[in-house]
């Protein structure tokens, strides 16, 4: 596999640490989760409950291996430090500071292991006046701007359902950060810092907002960009039976396809008109939207490319063809629970490919091993020193 000579030392818990960890493990580096004596990641203790460990902690520390060390400890300390002599990744979610009090920064890292590749998640990065606060997702994604474009117009901005900033703002920067420096440290023999700020990588995602901004000055309010609420051709409609339809017709053939389908061909030509028109053509869309079942106008738009597909719910979701075709849920052989269903691999190598080999590690299951281990390489290193 890609990775498989990579060995990363994991000290994060929660979800964009674990996520970028995960995303190596699965392409074959050798992941050590590294977890407080007393409670280990939070994330096991979430609910629902999958063999005495969260759903979600399996999904996201599959492929990994759990050591407990406290780091305030000289001994475990000494031990971490160890570990850092034959690693080549060490990734952090702490807030700026603390691992330079626990004596385990990249400053001194580097010293014991200048091949090493530091990265650090952070909400706010290690610089600016940001830096020291605490914060989740919601908190990146208002200071980045993102949160308030989300919703309707004249509504509240409305909280998405998955956590942007911590995996698109936070683990996939961090992820291509380290793949980054994996590759300069081949010629340079030399690792590096990574400082990874979610709030910037939530900035980063604006691509298609922010430039309109910096161009014009001018502030868009919520609901009115084209992609985001404002167009009747890029929206979703209610069915006769409470479901919703999605609508994505911002090519003109595909709106036309929509407009005949629906019985509506005299909105053709309105497809681009004025804001406030917009909002009469939603209602006249929504008015003949809501007169047939969702089944129905699947049924009706099967054979007509329109871009209007159903908004699915998760058991839906599950049994679609096409997630079946990509594999994107994996069924695993679980020792006391038969079969753990997981999220599979969205990144799709032809040669490499990733795959699942073990799943979520029991809380310091590898302890043991990893540090009698480094016990006996430290006699026999003892042992050389004193025959020289």
């Amino acid at each position: 596999m890609p990775l498989t000579s990579i060995r990363v030392l994991d000290l994060t818990r929660l979800l964009p640490g674990p996520y970028c960890s995960m995303l190596l493990a699965d392409f074959g580096a050798e992941v050590i989760k590294i977890e407080d004596k007393e409670m280990g990641d939070y994330a096991r203790r979430y609910t629902p409950l999958l063999d005495k460990d969260s759903a979600i902690f399996h999904a996201l520390n599959r492929n990994k291996k759990s050591v407990c060390l406290n780091l305030k400890l000289e001994k475990d300390k000494a031990s971490f430090l160890k570990m850092v002599e034959d690693a080549d990744v060490v990734l952090e979610s702490f807030r700026p500071g603390v691992m330079k009090k626990l004596g385990v920064d990249y400053e001194i890292l580097k010293t014991i292991n200048p091949r090493i590749i530091y990265c650090s998640i952070t909400g706010y990065g290690q610089t600016g006046p940001y830096a020291h606060e605490a914060g989740h997702d919601i908190n990146y994604l208002s200071y980045a701007g993102l949160l308030h474009l989300m919703g309707e117009q004249g509504g509240k901005p409305i909280i998405p359902a998955t956590q942007i900033a911590d995996i698109g703002g936070g683990a996939y920067p961090a992820a291509l950060g380290i793949l980054l420096s994996l590759w300069e440290r081949e010629s340079s023999g030399k690792g590096q810092l990574i400082d990874i700020s979610m709030m910037d990588g939530v900035i980063a995602w604006l691509q298609a907002t922010l430039p309109n901004y910096l161009a014009t000055n001018q502030l868009q309010e919520r609901g009115t960009h084209q992609l985001s609420g404002a167009l009747a051709c890029y929206n979703v409609y209610e069915t006769q039976d409470s479901r919703w339809l999605a609508v994505g017709a911002l090519e003109h053939k595909f709106w036309q396809a929509f407009c005949e389908t629906i019985g509506r061909k005299e909105l053709i030509s309105q497809q681009h008109a004025t804001l406030q028109e917009q909002h009469r053509i939603k209602y006249v869309i929504q008015t003949v939207i809501q007169q047939k079942t969702l089944a129905e106008w699947l049924q009706l738009f099967e054979h007509v490319e329109a871009c209007v597909t159903p908004v699915r719910n998760f058991s839906e979701v599950v049994d679609d063809p096409q997630v079946k075709a990509r594999n994107m849920i994996i069924s695993l052989p679980h020792p006391t629970l038969g079969i753990v269903n997981q999220i599979g691999m969205p990144i799709k190598l032809s040669k490499t490919p990733g795959r699942i080999h073990s799943l979520a590690p029991k809380h310091g299951e590898h302890t043991e091993a990893f540090v009698s281990k480094l016990i006996s390489n430290s006699t026999v290193d003892d042992e050389l020193s004193k025959g020289d």
